[in-house]
């Protein structure tokens, strides 16, 4: 299988120095082309920073990510931009609908910024929204559909143009027991259709519909375990407290490097980022008075 990500000796560190919070310490993890992926950990564990990481929404303070064999950490702001928009379909916990717009016109609206054309953006958001189950529902807003009908748009909005990676935080934690089984149906179809999904999760249920279980407890990987057989919540309890440690620390650390500039409004939501919107973009940044903060 194809490395398609190659995290090596990374680490985060917040507050350097004497009360400095390690977020990551030395973590190394490949996942190849088409894996279905979860991480999972407690809150602090360090899970979240990872997820920002890998959706390039913040940089390491030390350490390499290889993405598709380029190191992400030579690119610059602009270059990281187009990667959040091109190779990489976020689905968060707070889905992030924009309450003025239909389901279609969220669906829509970063391809407009992203330059396609209207015939194949309206096909895109159309077929998104098919995939996902909504297509009776493209006219209603944010606040005349149900929570797991909101992720379900959220998902059609990450998969409009068929991004190779899916990164998804927490995706059902606002969601009851029945939406949830919905959105983890959509997300194992779009694995079995190609796509290499990520989902970071704390719940057991949740990660057992994954392929491999990647688990983090203190800025550590301290298992990482395959799924052939849909491991049950108490299964993964046992691998996790049996598995082996797979982080390396034998590779050489890269200089520091400055995050990248937040903005200045905090979203509406309990997510750690925000979306920008300009004339020629629609991206993803962190927030700045949270990046500072201990992740859940």
């Amino acid at each position: 299988m194809a490395s398609l990500i190659e995290i090596r000796n990374m680490c985060k560190i917040y507050n350097p120095g004497e009360n400095e919070v390690r977020a990551l310490d030395h973590v190394s993890l490949s996942i190849g082309e088409n894996e279905f992926v979860a991480i999972i950990g407690h809150s602090g564990s360090g899970k979240s920073t990872l997820m920002n990481m890998l959706g390039c929404l913040d940089v390491p303070t030390s350490g390499i990510y290889l993405l598709h064999g380029s190191d992400v950490s030579l690119l610059s702001d602009d270059e990281l931009s187009d990667i959040r928009n091109q190779e990489i379909g976020f689905i968060f916990q707070g889905f992030n609908l924009i309450s003025n717009l239909t389901a279609f016109e969220n669906v829509e609206l970063p391809l407009i910024y992203r330059g396609v054309s209207k015939k194949e953006r309206t096909n895109l958001a159309k077929e998104a929204l098919r995939k996902v189950g909504l297509e009776n529902r493209m006219t209603h807003k944010p606040s005349e559909m149900s929570g797991g009908q909101q992720q379900r748009v959220a998902i059609a909005r990450a998969i409009a143009q068929a991004p190779p990676v899916i990164l998804a935080d927490e995706p059902t934690g606002n969601l009851d027991s029945h939406s949830s089984k919905e959105i983890m149906n959509i997300l194992r179809q779009l694995h079995a259709e190609g796509r290499t999904v990520i989902v970071i999760t704390h719940d057991n249920d949740i990660a057992a519909n994954a392929k491999r279980i990647v688990h983090i407890e203190d800025g550590r990987i301290t298992s990482d375990s395959a799924n052939e057989g849909n491991l049950s919540r108490d299964d993964i309890d046992k691998e996790i407290r049996s598995g082996p440690v797979v982080y390396d620390s034998d590779v050489e650390e890269i200089p520091n490097e400055e995050p990248i500039e937040a903005f200045a409004e905090p979203a509406e939501t309990q997510d750690d980022f925000d979306i920008k919107i300009t004339d020629e973009n629609i991206d993803l940044h962190l927030i700045g008075d949270k990046q500072n903060e201990q992740e859940e």
